[in-house]
C-alpha cells in the first residue's frame, strides 16, 4: 500500500508516523512544498514548543476549542494528553507541567521534540519529500492519482495535512474534491492600540483581569500584558479566539472593556476604599497597592481621572471614587487592527468539520482521503491545546481506518 501525507508539521508527521507503525508494510511518503518541517514546533512556546496542556478531563479539554469542540470529544477517546505525554516520553522525552498546566520539553528545547518526531519516523522506515509540492490529487476511486514537482504518483491512501489556509484560495483545492469550506479567518492575535497613552505602560502585567467584546457575551480571564502595539497575554488571545469571527465580522474596530480586578464587584471595591479612608485617612492615593494592578497601571488610571497622585484618602471624593470605581471594573478601549504571531499564525475555518468522519477522520466526501490538523476547522486556544488537537487528529488518520 502506498500511502501520501501531505504536509510536514506536527500533525503531518504524527499522521506519517501513525500510518507506518499501523500499517509497517505501507510504504508512507511524507511531502514538504518548503525547506523545513515542523516549523510551528520549531518557534512555538519561545523556542521550548508547549507539547500540550495538563488536563486530563476530556471534557474540561474540549472547552479550550472555539471550533471543534464536539468534533474533538469524539476524537480525545483515542488519542488524549495522557497518551501524548507517553509517547514522547517513551522515545526519551520527558515534559515538565508549569504553573499554569503548560508542559514543555524538560530540555526547555523545542528540538527535543522535533528530533523525537523525525527520528520515529526514520526509524520506521519513512520516506521524506522536501520541496515537494502536490499541485493536483485526483480521485481514481480506488487510489489518487497525483502531480509532485511535475511527476505522476499514485496513491492508495492520502492524508491532507497542509495547516491552516490565511486565505479561502488556498483550500480551493479541496474545494474542487468536494468539500464544504469554512472560510478561513485569524485566531489568537493581539488587539493594537493605535497611540493610545496605555501603550506607555509596555511591559506591565494586570495578573488576573476579565475581558469582553462590549455588548457581546463571552469572557475571558487571565493575565494581560500591555505591549508598545496595544494588548496581549492570555486572557485578550483567549478572547480573539472565541471571538474570531466576530471581530473579522467588524474589521477589527471595536470596543473591548477591561475588568482589571478580574470578577471584584462594585461593592467588593468600595469597600475597599472606605477601608483606606477608615484606616489610613492620610495616605496619599499612590501608596495605595493592589495585588491586580501594577502600580504603574495604578498611576496610570489616577493620571487619565485627573485625580492627583498625592491626594490624600480622606480628601477623596465620592465623585472620584465613582470614576476610579469605573475605571476598575469597566474600562473601555476602542480596538483598531490586529497583530497576529506570524510564523505560529492560527486560522479558524477550514475543511468543514460536517465532511469527516471524527472517528476516522476520513472525509465523507473521498474514500480513502483523511484530515488532520488545522486544515480542518478546528483551532484551540494557547497553551498546547493546537498542538494536541493536531497529535490526535494525526494519529487518527494515520490508522486508515474505513468509516463504517
Amino acid at each position: 500500500m502506498n500511502i501520501a501525507v501531505i504536509g510536514a508539521g506536527a500533525a503531518g508527521f504524527f499522521a506519517a508516523i501513525s500510518a507506518k507503525q499501523h500499517h509497517p508494510e505501507a510504504v508512507v511518503h511524507l511531502f514538504e512544498k518548503t525547506n523545513k518541517v515542523l516549523a510551528k514546533v520549531r518557534i512555538s512556546g519561545g523556542g521550548r514548543c508547549n507539547v500540550t496542556h495538563a488536563c486530563f478531563d476530556n471534557d474540561l479539554l474540549i472547552r479550550h476549542y472555539p471550533r471543534g469542540e464536539k468534533f474533538l470529544k469524539k476524537s480525545f477517546h483515542q488519542f488524549q494528553v495522557q497518551d501524548t505525554i507517553d509517547w514522547f516520553t517513551n522515545r526519551g522525552v520527558a515534559l515538565k507541567t508549569e504553573k499554569d498546566q503548560r508542559m514543555f520539553p524538560t530540555t526547555d528545547d523545542s528540538s527535543s521534540i522535533v528530533d523525537a518526531l523525525t527520528s520515529a519516523y526514520k526509524n520506521l522506515g519513512g520516506q521524506l519529500h522536501m520541496q515537494s509540492a502536490i499541485s493536483t490529487l485526483t480521485p481514481k476511486n480506488p487510489g489518487f492519482e497525483a502531480i509532485v514537482n511535475s511527476q505522476t504518483h499514485f496513491f492508495d491512501r492520502v492524508i491532507i495535512a497542509t495547516g491552516g489556509a490565511p486565505k479561502e484560495a488556498g483550500l480551493q483545492w479541496l474545494k474542487r474534491l468536494g468539500h464544504n469550506i469554512v472560510m478561513p479567518v485569524p485566531s489568537l492575535f493581539t488587539f493594537n492600540l493605535p497611540h493610545h497613552p496605555v501603550t506607555e505602560l509596555m511591559g506591565a502585567v494586570a495578573p488576573h483581569v476579565k475581558v469582553r467584546v462590549e455588548g457581546e457575551k463571552f469572557v475571558s480571564k487571565g493575565p494581560l500584558l500591555i505591549t508598545h502595539w496595544g494588548m496581549s497575554g492570555p486572557a485578550i488571545l483567549k478572547l480573539s479566539a472565541f471571538s474570531a469571527r466576530l471581530l473579522a465580522e467588524c474589521q477589527y474596530e471595536t470596543t473591548f472593556v477591561v475588568s482589571w480586578l478580574g470578577d471584584s464587584t462594585e461593592d467588593h471595591v468600595r469597600a475597599l476604599f472606605e477601608d483606606q479612608i477608615k484606616h489610613k485617612p492620610m495616605a496619599q492615593l499612590s501608596s495605595f497597592r493592589l495585588p491586580e494592578v501594577p502600580k504603574r497601571l495604578w498611576l496610570y488610571l489616577l493620571d487619565t481621572l485627573d485625580i492627583p497622585s498625592d491626594k490624600r484618602w480622606n480628601e477623596f471624593s465620592k465623585k472620584h471614587r465613582n470614576q476610579l470605581l469605573n475605571a476598575l471594573l469597566y474600562d473601555r478601549y476602542q480596538m483598531s487592527g490586529k497583530t497576529t504571531f506570524k510564523e505560529e499564525f492560527v486560522t479558524c475555518g477550514g475543511v468543514s468539520l460536517s465532511d469527516v468522519d471524527p472517528h476516522t477522520l476520513e472525509s465523507k466526501r473521498q474514500n480513502g482521503l483523511y484530515f488532520a490538523g488545522e486544515v480542518l476547522d478546528i483551532d484551540g486556544v494557547t497553551g498546547g491545546f493546537n498542538f494536541q488537537a493536531a497529535w490526535t487528529t494525526g494519529f487518527i488518520a494515520g490508522k486508515l481506518q474505513s468509516r463504517a
